[in-house]
């Protein structure tokens, strides 16, 4: 009975001992990066030596935790191809662990991120269309779908994108930027995601890993690129490595909860204190929220690997990264070289919510604002959220001083020089975060104002889904109320705005505006690429030109509640035309002596 006793223990211990993950899943032969890390998870791996068949392994590195093993490959001559590693132990059966490289797609490395050529459409997954119903809920993840509830689950997913790809393109479309589709195991407001508890997996209330490569593809036919909201700075408390940690440095520890303070100009502040850039960089953003120490190397290598594995697996055209400010900069700025090493011309847009363009600007490639610092943040683009601010009070007809109405944009403007590349700011009216556009402008002519601004400014333009319908919100209601769900995107909706034959007049009108501007927009080189000229506005009235040495575009925008008259002469250093056609209304001007406006009407002339 004792020998039985003792095999029975025995048996037991050896079931522990597995491999029960492995990320990256797989990898690639022919990457520019030779040097892999390969994080191993199960119980007491640190008791055990590997080595491989067919891989060199550089060394192995063990943490306090028992449960994890990093091991470090040298892939420069790995071939495509299923292979073997075999951890070995003094007295434990050997476990064999298998393991893939798959050749790349051909020209991978050299794949175009979006630029200033796209239009962004910013979607939230779960209000955005069910496609389908039979995932909407799982029995591990415990936050059940309740289209009743503001802030609960509603039931969005891949499924209702991909179903809707064909809406998008009509739209004008040409890349969609998701808010996160990786799993978040949060027992309540889980459905926007920024908190993840998985990371090398979709959600599974999304859809699966195998799903969002599809949605890619079926985006790639229409020349349409995916873009991924990536999490830097933090995970869900739930996430299984927070849970677990590899070690006590993992996550940045307080001795009682301490949120991130917001202030996101200290690092162009001279005279900020270590006091206030700790707790911007090290502080939590939620409870719910752990704040992740990239600055332990084993930590940064992960999410290095984990970024470079979702472009090539899902073969992604760019990121947009959530927080970029509150991150420790050293490493998140090593993340962003390994990664534009790897592909070149990809594009990463980092959020850093700030109203002045010189704290935007820092975060930006070569960037003469952080030049004086020495730093250099090594990211193409940044959100411009100065022209955001501005744009939020410019068109408010009430507004004629100098330090209001068309004035705002003008000044904003005016900073530009502060930036290495104006062509990769990524400009906005809205995002998931701010009230609704159309709240802050209600009514229709304002609306066209808006959107005739935002596609002809230089710039990367992104709308947010459903503006374009007319849809409203209020950020102060609750961010329920700005991320509404898309009328049609579920069966039981009593409207289908994706389908124009449901659509109501109103929708209508906003719908066929905006498809009508941005289809317009895409291909017009003068607009993505071309100079900028601007004339200081006068009565509510604010003229710029976009052009090259083939094509101008004059941009005229009336925001005054009266009918206007400009005297071209003013604009005679550029404009030698006689006459130009707007896009708009089709109504061709002569440019000869005065053009009349409309009020509270843009002009998009083509010259």
């Amino acid at each position: 009975m004792k020998k039985i006793i003792l095999i029975l223990v025995a048996t037991s211990f050896w079931m522990q001992a597995q491999v029960t993950r492995m990320e990256p899943p797989f990898w690639w032969s022919g990457m520019k990066e030779t040097n892999i890390q390969i994080m191993m998870y199960g119980d007491n791996l640190n008791l055990y030596n590997v080595k491989s068949d067919a891989a060199i392994i550089k060394n192995v590195i063990t943490t306090e935790n028992p449960n994890y093993l990093f091991v470090n490959l040298d892939l420069t001559n790995q071939e495509a191809g299923d292979i073997k590693f075999t951890l070995t132990a003094e007295n434990n059966p050997d476990i064999e662990v298998p393991y893939s490289f798959y050749e790349r797609r051909e020209n991978s490395s050299q794949r175009q991120g979006y630029d200033s050529s796209d239009m962004i459409y910013l979607i939230m997954p779960d209000r955005f269309a069910n496609g389908d119903p039979y995932n909407d809920d799982h029995p591990i993840l415990g936050d059940f779908v309740n289209r009743n509830n503001r802030d609960g689950r509603h039931g969005g997913d891949i499924a209702g994108i991909i179903q809707n790809l064909d809406y998008l393109e009509s739209l004008g479309v040409t890349a969609i930027w998701s808010t996160p589709l990786l799993e978040s195991n949060n027992p309540q407001t889980s459905y926007h995601t920024y908190a993840q508890s998985d990371v090398y997996q979709i959600d599974p209330r999304y859809g699966s890993n195998e799903e969002y490569k599809l949605l890619s593809a079926e985006m790639k036919r229409r020349d349409m690129k995916l873009i991924m909201d990536y999490i830097f700075n933090h995970w869900s408390t739930n996430h299984w490595m927070i849970k677990d940690p590899p070690s006590s440095d993992w996550i940045n520890h307080w001795d009682q909860m301490t949120n991130t303070n917001h202030r996101k100009e200290i690092y162009t502040d001279p005279y900020r204190s270590q006091y206030d850039m700790k707790q911007l960089t090290d502080g939590w953003f939620d409870s719910h929220m752990a704040d992740l120490n990239q600055r332990n190397p084993l930590f940064l290598n992960y999410l290095i690997h984990n970024a470079i594995w979702w472009i090539e697996y899902a073969d992604l055209g760019g990121f947009r990264v959530d927080t970029y400010p509150y991150n420790d900069k050293e490493a998140i700025t090593s993340w962003a070289k390994a990664i534009l090493n790897e592909y070149p011309n990809f594009n990463i847009v980092s959020e850093s919510w700030v109203e002045s363009p010189i704290h935007s600007s820092y975060w930006q490639k070569d960037s003469p604002i952080a030049a004086i610092s020495g730093f250099n943040a090594e990211i193409p683009s940044v959100k411009d959220f100065a022209t955001y601010f501005a744009i939020t009070q410019a068109f408010k007809a009430d507004y004629k001083e100098w330090d209001h109405g068309l004035n705002l944009l003008y000044k904003t403007l005016q900073n530009d020089f502060v930036y290495n590349d104006v062509f990769n700011l990524m400009t906005f009216v809205e995002n998931h975060d701010t009230n609704r556009i159309n709240d802050f402008y209600p009514k229709f002519e304002d609306y066209k104002l808006v959107m005739s601004f935002l596609a002809t400014v230089r710039g990367i333009p992104q709308l947010y889904y459903g503006s374009e319908i007319g849809m409203t919100g209020k950020k102060n209601v609750g961010d329920g109320d700005i991320r509404r769900d898309f009328p049609g995107g579920w069966t039981e909706d009593k409207t289908n705005a994706f389908d124009p034959n449901t659509r109501n007049e109103k929708q209508n009108n906003y719908f066929n505006f905006t498809a009508k501007l941005f289809n317009w927009r895409k291909n017009k080189s003068a607009i993505h690429t071309g100079k900028t000229m601007h004339f200081a506005p006068e009565n509510d009235t604010y003229v710029f030109f976009r052009y090259h040495d083939n094509e101008k575009v004059m941009v005229v925008l009336n925001a005054s509640t009266e009918d206007q008259k400009i005297n071209v002469d003013r604009f005679s250093e550029i404009l030698s035309e006689k006459k130009g056609t707007d896009m708009l209304s089709g109504d061709v001007f002569l440019l000869e002596d005065v053009i009349e406006l409309k009020a509270r009407t843009p002009y998009i002339i083509e010259l």
